[in-house]
This record gives structure tokens, sequence and C-alpha cells, in this order.
């Protein structure tokens, strides 16, 4: 599992290609709820939010990936539920699955609450004087969901390859990457309003589908990550749109 030899083998490296790219695409939702919930710092606090999320996704992501073994075993049963009507064999809930639960329902709640305060106004929010977020508060909700994200991103990384040394590899080239694009990343959906609400959107999408694993209902995310790809270039489309186009004026009536 700890290869070094690999590496002269281009198989190896057209592997190590192959699963950076699968990492920044599994990755891209961890931007964007990292982006959304650095927003609510400091202005000159934001950047370092942000890098501190990613640094932590990428130290989870190692962590775990040195620990493979106890990866593997979250997916031994815990125990099992009940022979319920509904059930067509016994379930077996396993660590794997709690863990994916809990962060699909953080992420649903989160993700909700923060559609509700966009729709009441942030302006609103400032005004009534409410608690601003500290950083503690930010990184701690970041740890939460970099916990969920990176067994998705462990358990796609094993099932791709099977050289440690690789896919520790291609996680640091991906988190490069990220860690370089994200402040584009966070600029352009927290200065589009219509591109945030989009991405809250994804995000509950998300959390859902984590649910569903959690219960063993398998669903393919190539379907999702289409639909959430044709959402956002149609938005991106609209917002060209409303750039180009000049803005109406009014005649006056010539009954007045």
């Amino acid at each position: 599992m700890y290869d070094f030899g690999a590496f002269a083998h281009a198989a190896t490296w057209v592997s190590l290609l192959t699963l950076t790219f699968m990492e920044i695409v599994l990755g891209i939702d961890n931007i964007i709820f990292i982006s959304i919930v650095v927003n609510r710092l400091p202005k000159e606090m934001q950047a370092r939010g942000r890098t501190i999320g990613l640094l932590l996704a990428l130290m989870f992501r190692i962590g775990l990936l040195l620990s493979i073994s106890w990866i593997v075993s979250l997916r031994n049963p815990l125990f099992h539920l009940p022979d319920f009507p509904w059930l067509d064999q016994p379930f077996g809930v396993t660590g794997r699955d709690l863990i994916l639960l809990a962060g699909g329902l953080f992420l649903m709640y989160k993700s909700t609450t923060e559609i509700h305060t966009k729709l009441q106004g942030e302006e609103e929010d400032e005004a009534s004087g409410g608690p601003k977020a500290t950083m503690m508060s930010v990184i701690l909700q970041i740890i939460v969901i970099d916990i969920v994200f990176s067994f998705d991103s462990i358990l796609t990384a094993v099932g791709l390859v099977d050289n440690v040394l690789v896919m520790i590899a291609a996680v640091i080239c991906a988190m490069g990457i990220m860690l370089s694009f994200s402040g584009v990343v966070a600029n352009f959906v927290n200065n589009n309003p219509t591109i945030k609400m989009l991405a809250l959107s994804f995000l509950i999408m998300i959390g859902f589908m984590l649910v569903m694993e959690a219960a063993h209902k398998e669903v393919e995310k190539g379907y999702l990550y289409f639909a959430m790809a044709f959402s956002l270039v149609v938005e991106l489309l609209n917002l060209r749109l409303r750039k180009k186009s000049k803005p109406v004026h009014l005649r006056d009536s010539k009954f007045d």
C-alpha cells in the first residue's frame, strides 16, 4: 500500500490525475459550504477562514487515508434494526451510516437556515444587532462537514486506487488547486445572490443524498451532478443576459 516504486510506472500517474480530478469534483460542494459559512465572518477574516477550513479538510483526508483499515471497518454493522414490514431484509446500521446521516441532516439544516436568513434580508439581521459568527463557531461547523465529505472522498479513492501514497498525493494536489481558486469561487458566489441561493439548494440536495445513502438507498451521483451543472449553466446564461439587457424606460401617458 506504500509502494514508492509505483511512481515509476505511467499507469500510476494516470491514476493520480484521475483521482485528483475526482477529488476536485467531490470537493466543490465543500468549497461552496465553506464559502457560505465563512461569509458570516468580518471581511478581513474570511480569507483566513477559508484557508483554515481547506487545510483542516486536507488534514482529515490524510489522517483517514492513514487509517484505511478503520475506514473499511465502518462498513461493518454495529447493530440491526427490527424486521419492519417495509424492510426487504434486516437492516444493519454501520458507523458510516451514522456519520452520513448526521452530516446529511446537518447540511440540510444549515442550508435551510441560510436560505431563511437570505429571504429575511441580511440588512435586517445587522439592524437587529444579532450575534455575529466567531472564527471558532465557523471552524467547528467546517470540521463537522469536513468529516462527512472526507469519508465520501476517501471511500471513492479506495475504490479507484490501492496505493495510499497515490491517494495522499492526489488529495494534496486537489487541495492545492482548490485553495488557489477558493477565493474566486467564494467571491463569485457571495457577489451573486441568485448563484448563492442555487448553491444552497445544491447543498440541500447533497444533504438529502447523504441521508439516502445512510438508509442504504444508493443515489446515482452522475444524475445529481448533471442536474447541478445544468442549473448552473442556465443561471450563468441568465446572469449574462441581465448584464446585456437595457433597463426598461416607461413612457409618460398621453392622458396625464
